[in-house]
């Protein structure tokens, strides 16, 4: 049906280059809103209405006559009819659905995706600083940004997947203080405890670490402690490491990895900071104001104009790299400046819906940086926060973070597999609740349990058919729920290529859903392991392409493909009815 699809766009781009030479008007189909009134609809008779001030549906009219003539839709469709104020349906010939099935189990693993190509791709994400565990808005980042990097290689992107963590600053300093106060025996409401501490248990484990001189190993360091716990600097180092190395961890408990990890402190070292300024104020865009330095941000869409360095206090070395004199916005302007010149021009940053207002200030100031870096650049996919409710209560605290629940916890309540779905089947850009008591049930309200139990099921069947789906004979499938399954696998390669570019992960585990109610509906109405063995082949052929593309899919969520489920199954909808 691939194939199909594709003949069809261009017989449609023919149509419409002749109905309207230079308009530039798009050929793309989409699906009718009511199944019944057919398996593909074309919209292009409204916009070309616009274009030439006609009637749509005369339009309509003439577009299906020019269509008629095509020779692929003289090969594909059944049959064409208007509909509403111009709306064009067409009806699949069923030789047209039938060939998907051929088209996946040819290409398994590889069916949706796309060749090879040499455009690069940087995904920041996570990007936690190291100061506590990773907590459920990080295991919302994981989760997106994972999957769009999965997205992205199936459309044949070269992608690295880069984590930036804040390892300068405040919050560092206020790290180190917390541990050195747990090494001196106070705790969270003793005197003497420092204000702005962080209070939870992981602050004691570390001292205990600290204490008995450990080495801990992360992804981008190694450090010893010396147990001195009048150092300040080297409890410092430690505290980071040991947190760098949970932040791994937990990273890898939900699986995800990184290519590359990228230091906040090495754009100050580096002098990238100062270049970057020093770029900017060469540019002409910035203006000194009570003893800051601002950027004229507002030529560039801004709302107002930034700070880029804060007055000095008196006495204050204006020279030093600690970046206090800094704002926020600067070091992440070298930062994508040094993204840009290492050859990325399409970059993405999953982050949390508390960085929007960075989002214009930091375009500004690679605009004002004049290296021909685009007025869009870099891409951003924001994302809100999430509620946990448990037993029908908000959990908010942890007792191992101290102030907010993690994604070990997530993990460990549920399974990697519910945390990964759960946190993509959402829009980015809304509110999340996750349920935990829905992630542990067995029955058709639970999403993923759905999916995967679509899986096993088609598994298990597969299991007891044992024999070889060579020349299975594609034209007996035309019963209407092989229909509807026939084409909802054809979607599969539109709806992946779809989801990279709008940047909507979430478009594949609504797919997943829609895939698995279209297997359930099949298997309530039809008998699969069938006399007639033509017949049963056939059906083994369907539904060990419907397997395949569950897999697929569920392997770029990052999500497992069980073929047995171990719990209790409660009767889906479709079974009871």
């Amino acid at each position: 049906m691939i194939q199909a699809k594709q003949e069809l766009l261009q017989a449609l781009e023919a149509v419409l280059a002749q109905m309207a030479p230079g308009a530039g008007l798009s050929s793309a189909f989409e699906s009718p809103k009511v199944a019944a009134h057919g398996d593909l609809a074309i919209t292009a008779a409204m916009p070309l209405a616009r274009t030439l001030k006609k009637n749509p549906r005369e339009l309509a009219q003439a577009l299906v006559a020019q269509l008629r003539d095509q020779p692929a839709v003289q090969r594909w469709v059944q049959d064409i009819e208007i509909a509403g104020p111009g709306f064009v349906n067409l009806r699949l010939k069923p030789t047209a659905k039938q060939a998907v099935v051929a088209e996946v189990l040819r290409d398994t693993r590889t069916f949706g995706c796309r060749p090879a190509r040499t455009e690069r791709v940087l995904v920041e994400f996570v990007s936690a600083n190291p100061t506590g565990p990773l907590h459920v808005g990080h295991a919302r980042q994981a989760a997106l940004g994972d999957c769009i990097c999965n997205l992205f290689e199936a459309q044949g992107w070269q992608v690295t997947r880069e984590f930036y963590y804040n390892d300068a600053g405040v919050q560092i300093a206020t790290l180190a203080a917390s541990t050195q106060a747990r090494l001196r025996g106070l705790a969270p409401g003793d005197a003497g405890w420092p204000e702005a501490a962080y209070n939870g248990d992981y602050i004691a484990d570390i001292a205990a670490a600290y204490r008995a001189r450990a080495t801990v190993q992360a992804d981008d360091r190694s450090f010893t402690a010396s147990g001195d716990i009048d150092d300040l600097d080297d409890i410092r180092q430690f505290a980071v490491a040991y947190l760098r190395r949970e932040q791994d961890l937990d990273l890898q408990a939900f699986g995800v990895r990184f290519d590359h990890y990228f230091l906040e402190s090495s754009l100050y070292v580096s002098g990238r900071v100062e270049a970057a300024v020093k770029r900017l104020v060469e540019g002409g865009d910035t203006y000194e104001k009570d003893g800051a330095l601002w950027l004229r941000s507002t030529d560039y869409g801004d709302d107002k104009d930034r700070v880029m360095r804060k007055s000095a206090p008196a006495g204050a070395d204006p020279s030093s790299l600690d970046g206090a004199q800094y704002t926020y916005f600067v070091p992440d302007v070298a930062y994508h400046i040094q993204k840009f010149e290492r050859g990325f021009h399409k970059v993405i940053n999953v982050q949390g819906s508390d960085h929007h207002g960075t989002v214009a200030r930091v375009r500004a100031g690679l605009q004002a940086a004049r290296l021909g870096i685009p007025q869009a650049f870099p891409d951003y996919l924001l994302h809100k926060m999430v509620t946990v409710m448990r037993g029908g209560q908000e959990v908010k605290i942890s007792k191992r973070a101290g102030s907010y629940v993690t994604l070990r916890d997530l993990i460990d309540w549920t399974s990697r597999d519910a945390v990964r779905f759960f946190l993509i089947s959402r829009k980015a850009d809304t509110e999340f609740v996750f349920d935990v008591d829905l992630a542990l049930k067995a029955n058709d309200e639970n999403p993923v349990f759905y999916v995967q139990y679509a899986h096993a099921r088609i598994c298990s069947v597969l299991a007891q058919w044992n024999k070889g789906l060579e020349a299975a004979d594609l034209s007996l499938l035309t019963a209407p729920t092989e229909q509807a399954l026939m084409l909802k696998l054809a979607d599969y390669p539109e709806m992946l290529a779809r989801a990279a570019a709008d940047l909507a992960p979430h478009d594949l585990a609504f797919y997943l859903r829609d895939l698995s109610a279209a297997f359930h509906s099949y298997y309530a109405a039809e008998r699969f392991l069938v006399d007639d063995e033509a017949l049963a082949r056939a059906r083994m052929a369907l539904l060990a392409a419907t397997r395949q593309v569950l897999r697929n899919a569920l392997q770029l969520l990052g999500v497992s493909a069980p073929e047995s489920m171990a719990r209790e199954v409660a009767p889906l909808p479709e079974e009871a009815a």
